[in-house]
Parts: C-alpha cells; structure tokens; sequence
C-alpha cells in the first residue's frame, strides 16, 4: 500500500530542506510583498512545482516541506476557511504529483477561529497526509493582535500535542509602530525575525512550551533574534513576574527546532553549538522567495563550518529531520 509520508524516510533522501514555501496563484506574489519592503525573484514567479524541482536539483536538495507564507490579518468566516482548504488542497495536489520530492505543512485559517483552525488541522494531518502544522507568529492587526500564546488557543495547542504535531512557527510580516528604517531594510529583514523571537518567548513565559511538550515546533531562521535573547528574556520575564525561573525558561527555548534559512553563518552556527541540542538544528532554504545564488551562499557556509564533521554535517541536512518526523508521524 502506497503511503506518501513513508518516502520522507528512503535512505536516498539525505538533504531535507523544511522551509520552502509555495505560492498559488491566488496569492499574487508579484504584488504582495510591495507593502513589506522586499522582492521576490522574477525568475521564480508565478511559482510551479517545477520551478522549486529544478532549483533542488541544482542545490542537491532531495525532499522539501511546502508551507504557505506566514500571513497573520484576516478574519472569523466561511470565506476563510474556503479559502485556507483550497491552499491545503492545491499544496497536497502538488505532493500527489511528486510524492518524491514534497511533503507539505497544513495552514490553518485565521487562528481566532477555534473550531475551524482544529478542523483543518485534523483535515490535513489525517486526510491529507500533511507532515505538520505551519502557524505565524500573531494573529491580527494592530492593538487587537494576539500571539499564539495567548490562552484563547490552547484548544488548538491541546489538538497538536495530543497527535504529536510537528509545528512550523514563521515570524509575520507585520510592521512595528515605527516604519522601517530604508528601503534596503523591509519588515522580513527587520521585523520578522523578531518576530519569530517574540512568539517563542511568548510560548515559553506563558508556560504553553511545558503545557503542551509533545508538539515538536521549528523556529523559521535560526529562531531569529532568540538565541540572542533568550537569557534577557529568562532573566527579566522572571524579573518582572514570571513564575518560571531562569534556568526553565531557557530550558524550554532550547526545546525548540532551529532552521537555517538565510541564517547560517560562522558567528549563528556558534552560537547554535552552545544554544541548542545537537538533534534540534535542521536545514531550511526560503526558497523562492530568495534566489538559488543567495540559498547557495548560506549552505555553503553550513558545510564550510562542518567540513571536519560529516556526521554532524549529514544530521543537520537531513538526519535530524527525519528523527524528528519520525517521532511525530511514523514510518507508515
């Protein structure tokens, strides 16, 4: 019997790469990223499978995880969750199509929705045999905007960890109070990786990492801003009330996944030696919202930095995610 989610596991598959978005072309991608201060490459829009297939050729990538890019305005209805199943069904086509090449994470609708965001889950772990759940940092805009801490969704926190759900958290592209600062410096270089730090520090104060272990959740970008501030964050949330002390506090941070995407360099992979458990550090791409050249430049750097330490080299381009998939959804 054919199962889908068993390929991931082929010892032919040794390069994984766990961030790599897709894009409909209901998102209009040519015109959506104006407003945030970035640019996808021409030559990868509008996006078909085949675009990202021959890109992972060339950068001997074997298997990429599709996620739909983080987006965190929308709304409570219908219209939504109409439109979040027709991205799941367009994502799970394309694996069906090349079942050796892509898995995908589900997308779940406006996160304010409860019932439908738990529906949807289920729906694409179960019948779409999705590998995990991708989320966005916060929800809302503005005053009204809320982390995926909040309290309002610990039901579907309840959901993942009760099913063991693998979790990609990618930092929103939202602005801060104050524009950004050039047009050099958009919100995703700016903003997002501080975003990715505030929702895991968020997750972590509020005692949601220790409430719910079982879920396995992947920081995009090296965690952001996190490993860098996570001890400021562990000292002073305790400082100012927290009741978990310091020492849990960074305990529950390393707890997370670190992915590499547009994040790896000499100075990072240093700091991820002494931060973070040696199986929690994956490889990621960004691919295609960036070139080919520019994921080139930063795996180069990873094997660079490991060049004296295949084992290590091979666990963080592949073995670690396998281990990690592994333990969430079986070998089938």
């Amino acid at each position: 019997m054919f199962t889908p989610r068993a390929i991931l596991f082929n010892e032919h598959i040794r390069c994984i790469d766990v961030h790599h978005h897709y894009f409909p072309l209901d998102l209009d991608k040519e015109n959506s990223n104006v407003n945030v201060g970035f640019k996808t490459p021409a030559e990868n829009l509008p996006w078909f499978p085949e675009i990202s297939m021959r890109a992972m050729d060339t950068m001997h990538i074997d298997f990429s995880i599709l996620s739909f890019p983080a987006i965190s305005n929308g709304c409570v209805s219908q219209e939504n969750r109409a439109i979040t199943r027709g991205r799941n069904e367009f994502a799970a086509d394309v694996c069906r199509r090349y079942p050796h090449k892509f898995g995908f994470f589900t997308t779940l609708p406006f996160l304010d929705d409860i019932e439908g965001s738990i529906a949807e889950a289920i729906y694409g772990l179960d019948s779409l045999t999705a590998y995990g759940v991708s989320i966005s940092s916060c929800y809302g805009v503005g005053p009204a905007a809320k982390y995926i801490g909040d309290e309002c969704y610990y039901p579907i926190w309840a959901e993942l960890n009760k099913r063991k759900a693998v979790v990609f958290l990618h930092g929103s592209q939202v602005p801060s109070s104050t524009p950004y600062p050039h047009p050099f410096l958009g919100i995703p270089i700016t903003e997002v990786p501080n975003e990715t730090f505030k929702a895991a520090a968020h997750l972590v104060v509020t005692g949601h990492r220790r409430k719910f272990p079982n879920v396995k959740i992947i920081l995009a970008h090296l965690g952001g801003s996190a490993p860098f501030l996570a001890t400021r964050a562990a000292v002073l949330s305790n400082y100012m009330g927290c009741t978990l002390t310091p020492e849990e506090i960074l305990t529950d941070f390393k707890s997370f996944y670190y992915e590499t995407a547009l994040s790896a360099s000499e100075l990072t992979l240093t700091a991820m030696k002494t931060f973070a458990q040696e199986d929690r550090i994956l490889f990621g791409t960004d691919f295609p919202a960036v070139s080919k050249d520019t994921v080139s430049c930063f795996t180069k750097n990873i094997e660079k930095y490991y060049e004296n330490d295949n084992k290590r080299l091979e666990s963080i381009m592949g073995g670690n995610a396998k281990m990690m998939f592994l333990a969430s959804i079986g070998a089938e």
